[in-house]
């Protein structure tokens, strides 16, 4: 035996054995979590995972299905938007009401939101959301008038506007730390899907069912209403956000409901660690409710410097920049879009499916294999690039043929071929979108608000999200008929070209985190949480402390030696992991 003095401590080692190198940490394309449990993966999780996870199709149901109506044929002379007696403007104007109603509904959801979600709980206000959905559709199928069509539309708002309050909020309260991008991720990837089927629906009734017919655009519409049916279904069989359930004190509730999410017994040091976690919160901030009204809730908001910070630097610019970067305008104007690079006929509606398809597909790559293993942060400014040199290759391409966009024109090679590359922009713009402002723009606010503001939090920004695609959605007809063609995509990329020092500066890192860690990060000085906040303040929380499973390789301390060769279930190595953080802390002070 030898023996080897190492920071005033003796480790001994058997000289017979040779000193095992250090793991080597794997590249990986996507996030593994070796530390917790593998039993808080299972289909309880799932089930109610899925349930809150494809809420988020309903926003792209309906972006997707009225994109397609304001192509149909039947649609536009029902509802006069082939009124040869309306000028271009008229026209612009008619287009843009019946798009955006839903948004201005949506508006007024997000602030119901407020209400319901808190008051009713997560599956309660899903299922109010459900029949407020089913009812604004069938308004809309029956529709004769363009009255009509406006009250069914904005009651759909009403229920989509709620949609992106509740299905974020529950995913980032039921999902393990280590998989919340992902699972928040369902819900905004969710979007695509709707879109997906909603364009898919609209090509197929406009390849095979007559112009003259209603049923080329009632049925698109009527998808919505199977859709928040079996959300409808799925409700019975998820499970309450035991986040919520403790904090309106249902106490003995929420622990059955976290060991039926993470499917173990109430003594196991995950479900212990994580109650621990949520309740230590929820006691401290309990005593701040009392007497907390709406009127002290936007104080907060505009007082408190580490709220202020995560509400308008980070949520509100969110929404903003998100809105007004192009991708809005690209989902609900597509078959416009198309036709501006020299698409003509049903094949415009071809063209808009294979974007549907492309979001789709982007949309859940980011979930799986990038938003948890890149983080949100730098997945977010990749993201930005990426849309905006192709935004800004679709504005040349207006600029410089611009007879493209001319009904009838005949393009030369040269120019054919730079349609397409044009179209390519197109989807790769959406790429772009999904990679980055989707990933995180529902993402950020349910995760970012201390417990007490995080139904409210996310409502209100919520709120400027539907407020700015109100805005966008309203403004596109317009800005390509003012700003030109090529200038609104122009102005787009100068939107996205702000963005990218904005996701740089103010956004940190919070990946991996604990919902109740945040506060640490959000109370440094403002120029340092975006840029230093994930390294300046190391995550704390009980459950970060716990690791699970068979013990077979060598743990190694920071100088090398193994610091733990036994074997057991359940390990925890606070005080070693506590003054490792310490150290680090210290560094920076």
């Amino acid at each position: 035996m030898t023996t080897t003095k190492n920071n005033n401590n003796i480790v001994t080692i058997d000289s017979s054995e040779s000193i095992p190198e250090k793991p080597v940490k794997k590249f990986r394309w996507r996030v593994v979590d070796d530390t917790s449990p593998k039993e808080i993966y299972n289909m309880v999780l799932y089930t109610s995972a899925l349930v809150f996870g494809i809420l988020g199709a309903a926003r792209g149901m309906d972006e997707g299905t009225v994109s397609g109506n304001l192509y149909q044929q039947s649609f536009r002379n029902l509802f006069g938007l082939n009124d040869p007696n309306k000028d271009e403007h008229q026209i612009a104007d008619l287009k843009s009401n019946i798009a955006a109603m839903v948004q201005l509904g949506s508006v007024g959801g997000s602030i119901l939101a407020m209400y319901t979600v808190d008051k009713l709980g997560r599956v309660r206000a899903l299922q109010e959301v459900c029949v407020l959905w089913i009812v604004g559709a069938v308004i809309q199928i029956t529709s004769r008038s363009i009255g009509q069509l406006y009250a069914g539309r904005l009651l759909e708002g009403f229920a989509i506007g709620q949609t992106t309050t509740i299905g974020p909020t529950y995913m980032s309260e039921v999902a393990p730390p280590a998989y919340r991008g992902l699972f928040g991720c369902l819900f905004s990837g969710a979007v695509y899907f709707g879109i997906f089927v909603s364009y898919a629906t609209n090509y197929a009734t406009a390849k095979h069912i007559s112009g003259t017919s209603h049923s080329q655009w009632m049925i698109p519409i009527s998808l919505k209403i199977i859709m928040a049916g079996l959300v409808l279904i799925g409700t019975f069989f998820s499970n309450e956000s035991p986040r919520w359930l403790l904090k309106v004190g249902q106490n003995d509730r929420a622990l059955k409901n976290l060991c039926k999410l993470r499917q173990l017994p109430p003594d196991h040091p995950y479900i212990v660690g994580e109650i621990n976690d949520i309740n230590e919160q929820v006691l401290v901030e309990k005593e701040a409710l009392n007497g907390y009204t709406w009127y002290h809730k936007f104080k907060d908001i505009l007082t408190v410097k580490s709220i202020r910070y995560r509400f308008f630097m980070i949520g509100a610019m969110s929404q903003l920049l998100g809105q007004w970067s192009g991708a809005n305008a690209i989902t609900i104007y597509a078959a416009d879009l198309f036709s501006f690079a020299g698409i003509t006929g049903v094949e415009v509606m071809k063209m808009t499916v294979i974007l549907g398809v492309v979001k789709f597909c982007s949309a859940y790559f980011s979930a799986f294999f990038i938003i948890d293993f890149m983080g949100r942060r730098k997945a977010l400014y990749i993201g930005i690039i990426i849309q905006m040199l192709a935004i800004l290759f679709f504005g040349i391409f207006l600029q410089i043929v611009p007879h493209a966009t001319i009904k009838g024109s005949i393009l030369s090679p040269s120019e054919r071929a730079a349609s397409r590359a044009a179209m390519a922009a197109l989807y790769i713009s959406g790429i772009g979108w999904t990679m980055g402002f989707n990933s995180v723009q529902y993402l950020l606010g349910s995760e970012i608000f201390p417990l007490k503001l995080r139904s409210f939090g996310q409502s209100l920004i919520m709120v400027l999200h539907f407020a700015n695609q109100y805005g966008n959605s309203k403004a596109v007809p317009k800005m390509l008929l003012t700003l030109s063609k090529y200038g609104a995509f122009y102005f787009f990329v100068g939107v996205c070209a702000m963005a990218l020092f904005w996701s740089w500066f103010f956004i940190p890192e919070i990946s991996g985190r604990s919902l109740e860690s945040m506060e640490e990060v959000f109370n440094l000085p403002w120029y340092l949480v975006g840029r230093r906040g994930a390294v300046m303040c190391p995550d704390h929380s009980e459950i970060n402390k716990v690791t699970h499973g068979e013990i077979s390789s060598i743990h190694y301390n920071e100088d090398g030696f193994d610091k733990n060769k036994a074997t057991g279930e359940h390990i925890e190595d606070a005080s070693n992991r506590r003054n490792s953080d310490d150290e680090k802390d210290a560094k920076y002070r």
